[in-house]
């Protein structure tokens, strides 16, 4: 009888019997459950796989704190048992074309083997059959190369080793498939080879496969931007996830054109035209059936058209302002600001830093029957039958400032402009607000204070400021440690002063810090919240504006009157476990900047 946490070799495929031997031995499960799982099962025909079988049972594991036994959990043991490396399938890091050439489908499907990666002269195959490897040295032989064996989850096996070979044979079909007709200049350095070069048919379906992979992908890696992006020979596929670009894929530049042409066809854009910039969008379902909507933007590069897509989900719009990150104080202040029946409510950051999920959000929760909402965008971000959504169109010369104009005679209640970024959109939103109407907006400066400047760069008086705006809220996105492999960790003073400083914040005893795990893809990190820095117009604010006061003045008083500053606001979430000091420091500026 085999000794805990030894390495046993068995032959063949495992048994229910040996897996429940195994886990008795080994101290993990009580011998009278494995009994009467073994009665149960022993008729069984259905072929699930003995640790599918075991984790369904949701043991708790008596040797390790009486942690679930998930299927993910007893892959781990199986791999230590076998004395073989865990490997847990990344479908992003799959080199589909590569190692969808190291065996056949119907080979693989009948050992349950799955190839995961070719390195120089080693192809590493995933198995859930640790102890079936009499195919091992035939292939060796066969492929000229050496086989180094992975334990796998069986369920991935079985969800991801279709998907490599249908994706690899859409590839290979897509690359070997007839031309179709030259269509624009696709790439200004191969002007000499148009000639010889030719372009997929966009509704192949080997290209509409790709496409469909591509997006089912993306939403369930929880991306919020898909980048397509040309260069010298290949095709790039990136995804956004977190806030952070991971490379997913490499293409032939025939399939990467192929694939933009679809993706420009599905959202209603100009597939000819390739050199200009043109916006679209996609409204599409995932794999559970939530509607999903793309904005969808392409580019003319040196390489080629490159096509970036955002992601927008409707769980992205929330009611409780606590889930975006706002403390229960910033949620009132919020709340006290958009109560208002008239003025100017401004949102600033960089581009990317939540502004509109925030105003999204924001409208959602205001737009009951009682009251007319209207938005003029560019471009509609996302598309939401509560409001009346306009878009401005600059080649009819349908400006911001035009569209305010508009809206203003379609009797409405609030009304969100896209950005204020010019002095005639800021004139226009400023009326606006004089009129009765309140007005949301987004600027682009560094933090709250900076926008009071911007608006005076802008041209508008001081006095129609001071009259306007409600308040005004710049924010920034960090990344939110993930909760199942965050660790404590200790900081000293000296560390923590200088984050805070010149602010008088109690030092933590602990802090958190990034680990990495399955679940958060080695990161560390899991999801985003915001950090907000919220300033309102108060009097003495009022008076300082008026006197054409300089920034560091304007600053200062709002710190005065409690204005809490970026890097202030994410040291409140540091301590409190949320993100960590290298997340803030990236994002969020000097409180004294």
């Amino acid at each position: 009888m085999a000794k805990a946490n030894t390495i046993i070799t068995l032959q063949g495929r495992l048994t229910l019997g040996d897996a429940l031997r195994m886990l008795v031995n080994d101290g993990m499960v009580e011998k009278s459950q494995a009994e009467k799982l073994y009665k149960d099962r022993k008729l069984d025909r259905s072929n699930l796989h003995p640790l599918v079988v075991v984790g369904e049972q949701q043991w708790k594991n008596l040797a390790a704190e009486n942690k679930p036994l998930t299927v993910e959990s007893l892959t781990v043991w199986l791999a230590g048992r076998a004395g073989l490396d865990y490997y847990h399938v990344d479908p992003l890091k799959l080199d589909f074309g590569s190692v969808a050439q190291i065996v056949s489908k119907a080979y693989a499907e009948r050992l349950k083997i799955m190839p995961v990666k070719v390195q120089g002269n080693v192809a590493t195959i995933a198995t859930a059959e640790p102890f079936q490897t009499e195919w091992v040295p035939d292939l060796e032989r066969v492929l000229g190369m050496k086989i180094k064996l992975v334990v796998t989850n069986p369920l991935e096996i079985n969800r991801y080793l279709p998907e490599i070979y249908n994706l690899a044979n859409s590839i290979n079909l897509a690359s070997s498939a007839k031309a179709g007709q030259i269509v624009g200049v696709q790439n200004f350095e191969q002007l000499v080879e148009l000639g010889n070069s030719k372009n997929l048919d966009a509704n192949e379906q080997h290209i509409v496969n790709i496409v469909d992979w591509l997006f089912k992908y993306a939403f369930e890696q929880r991306a919020s931007d898909i980048h397509l992006e040309p260069r010298r020979n290949i095709g790039l596929i990136r995804f956004r996830i977190d806030g952070i670009l991971h490379q997913v894929y490499q293409l032939p530049s025939t399939i990467m054109n192929a694939i933009t042409s679809r993706i420009k066809l599905l959202g209603r854009m100009d597939m000819v035209e390739k050199r200009r910039p043109q916006d679209g969008r996609i409204k599409t379902l995932s794999a559970e059936g939530q509607e999903i909507e793309l904005r969808l933007s392409t580019m003319p590069t040196a390489f080629g058209e490159k096509l970036v897509m955002r992601i927008f989900t409707p769980e992205n719009l929330v009611k409780d302002f606590i889930q975006l990150g706002f403390s229960k104080a910033q949620d009132a202040l919020w709340k006290e600001w958009t109560a208002n029946p008239n003025g100017i409510i401004l949102v600033t950051g960089p581009t990317g830093s939540g502004k509109t999920t925030t105003l999204y959000s924001t409208l959602k929760q205001l737009a009951t029957e009682e009251v007319n909402v209207c938005t003029v965008e560019d471009p509609i971000e996302m598309v939401e039958p509560a409001f009346n959504q306009m878009q401005v169109q600059q080649n009819i010369d349908l400006t911001f400032s035009d569209g305010i104009r508009t809206l203003l005679r379609q009797d409405p209640d609030i009304i969100m402009v896209g950005e204020i970024r010019d002095g005639e959109t800021a004139e226009m939103a400023t009326q606006a607000a004089l009129t009765g109407h309140l007005v949301l907006s987004t600027l682009h400066t560094n933090d709250a204070p900076s926008s009071i400047t911007r608006l005076l760069d802008l041209d508008v008086p001081f006095y129609l400021i001071n009259s306007t705006v409600i308040g005004i809220m710049a924010q920034r996105l960090v990344r939110t440690l993930c909760p199942h492999c965050k660790e404590s960790a200790d900081i000293d003073q000296a560390t923590w002063d200088a984050l805070v400083s010149p602010w008088k914040i109690a030092k933590p005893n602990q802090i958190q810090k990034a680990v990495g795990c399955l679940e958060c893809r080695m990161t560390g990190y899991r999801g985003r919240s915001g950090i907000y820095e919220m300033l309102t117009i108060s009097p003495a604010i009022k008076k300082l504006i008026a006197q054409n006061a300089d920034l560091a003045a304007i600053r200062a008083t709002a710190h005065r009157e409690g204005m809490v500053p970026l890097m202030i606001n994410g040291a409140e979430k540091v301590a409190a476990g949320i993100t960590t000091i290298e997340e803030l420091l990236k994002v969020a500026p000097s409180p004294l900047d």
